[in-house]
């Protein structure tokens, strides 16, 4: 009798195993397929749409956020007061950090030549909050701009982004396209 329990028992965590092993790779081509059925699109922000309300820092399932500020270096006036690197009312035109518009620091301002300076993002600083994008969209001339960065982003099948988004800026593009560019939307 103590044999045919053991044998029960085998029989019956052979069949939970066999189930589990069952369960977790229908689950792993469920994921696979829906992975590649969306693969050719990718998810983009429109610029052209682009309200900078900030979402795009919070409502990302990653942090920080796969969208990050852009610079068309083609379109900036290079200028000493830049809209999108100083904050409004700023006590003095200085890199201290309390004259600056990003809360991460994530815009480098390099002297060129009088009176020109370079603007550059460090994107692993970028959150993605606007907020120098709609400074330089507002006074300057809009040279700064939100992206989406394909090689940070999940590429989920619903964009948590996208949804939340309330210009309806995001949607899906061609793999082989993958940035809408400001000035050619």
């Amino acid at each position: 009798m103590a044999d045919e329990q053991k044998k029960d028992r085998r029989s019956f965590l052979r069949g939970v195993i066999g189930a589990a092993v069952a369960a977790v790779t229908a689950g792993v081509v469920a994921l696979m397929a829906r992975r590649s059925r969306g693969s050719n699109y990718v998810w983009q922000l429109d610029p052209e749409k682009c309200q900078q309300c900030g979402r795009c820092a919070t409502e990302c399932v990653l942090s920080p956020s796969a969208v990050k500020c852009v610079h068309a270096f083609a379109m900036c006036g290079y200028c000493n007061l830049c809209f999108g690197y100083f904050r409004p009312g700023a006590n003095a035109i200085t890199s201290a950090a309390e004259n600056e518009i990003c809360p991460t620091g994530a815009i480098k301002r390099t002297f060129v030549e009088d009176p020109y300076y370079e603007y550059v993002i460090d994107e692993s600083l970028c959150i993605g909050c606007g907020k120098c994008v709609k400074g330089c969209s507002a006074f300057g001339n809009g040279s700064l701009f939100l992206q989406v960065r394909h090689d940070r982003c999940l590429n989920c099948n619903e964009c948590s982004i996208a949804r939340s988004c309330p210009s309806d800026a995001y949607r899906r593009v061609p793999v082989r396209e993958p940035y809408l560019l400001k000035g050619e939307g």
